[in-house]
């Protein structure tokens, strides 16, 4: 992986929230790149129940400042950064005061999922997008973590097709058992719309439940990797039908030699 270039974007990353699948990989897969001589960048959101003292986060003025469009509407998008301890790795967080200073995830207490989910969703794939143009870093790979992120692709394959920065770069998706019950909101296919996105890309999203999320995501990528031991039986069928490359599930003790391998020999042959 001697300076080849990756992008992992990821709904969430240790140590900045608890240790899950999605948050052991997106830490776990970098640190594989950067003992392996790549250079990584890592982006995530800024959710509100970050503790921004503890993780020594600050906004980068340079990067921030500029507004995405989201369903008409500007919002303001605001990127701040972090060194994880002991490694030499930095974390890009993308904040909006609007979508991500409530001091949850996902849900509420109650556990009532947020209904601009899928408005969270657009913005952090757009903000990721639109930083790294700013840092003008060209990614050979970009690595998609978690449903949050998994509007990434679908955007940098249709809305940014024609950005040069991303011309050469391999999209690969992991796919976990870690989503959600119900659908996003009912109007998430019509907030893509507005992008010019073509119906034609997202006639999944008519019914917008995790299962079709990832399958939009899939579509768009170059390659897949599956992320847990058991996936959801339809997403299964899904990849068996499909003429990509597929990395089976390794767990957290044996990945490196397989994602390495996967990456060099299957993404940028």
């Amino acid at each position: 992986m001697k300076d080849k270039r990756v992008l992992y974007v990821s709904s969430e990353v240790i140590p900045y929230l608890p240790e899950t699948e999605i948050s052991s990989m997106s830490f776990e897969a970098p640190r594989m790149v950067n003992n392996n001589n790549g250079q990584i960048r890592i982006f995530m959101p800024r959710y509100g129940n970050i503790n921004e003292r503890r993780h020594q986060l600050h906004e980068v003025i340079r990067l921030s400042g500029m507004n995405l469009v989201i369903n008409d509407l500007d919002m303001p998008l605001i990127i701040k950064v972090a060194s994880i301890p002991k490694e030499r790795m930095q974390v890009y967080f993308i904040d909006n005061e609007d979508y991500f200073k409530r001091k949850a995830t996902f849900a509420d207490e109650e556990g009532n999922f947020f209904s601009d989910n899928d408005e969270r969703a657009i913005f952090f794939a757009k903000g990721v997008i639109e930083t790294v143009k700013k840092l003008n870093w060209s990614p050979d790979i970009i690595h998609v973590h978690g449903w949050l992120a998994s509007f990434l692709p679908l955007y940098l394959r249709n809305y940014y097709g024609n950005e040069p920065l991303f011309e050469n770069s391999k999209i690969v998706t992991s796919v976990y058992n870690q989503g959600f019950d119900g659908t996003l909101d009912s109007g998430t296919i019509d907030k893509i719309r507005f992008d010019a996105i073509d119906d034609d890309a997202i006639t999944e999203l008519e019914n917008p439940n995790y299962v079709n999320l990832m399958k939009i995501a899939i579509k768009n990528s170059d390659a897949i990797i599956i992320g847990s031991e058991e996936i959801p039986s339809e997403l299964e069928e899904y990849l068996n039908k499909l003429d990509k490359p597929v990395l089976k599930y390794h767990n957290m003790d044996d990945f490196s030699p397989a994602y390495l391998d996967f990456y060099e020999s299957k993404v940028l042959q």
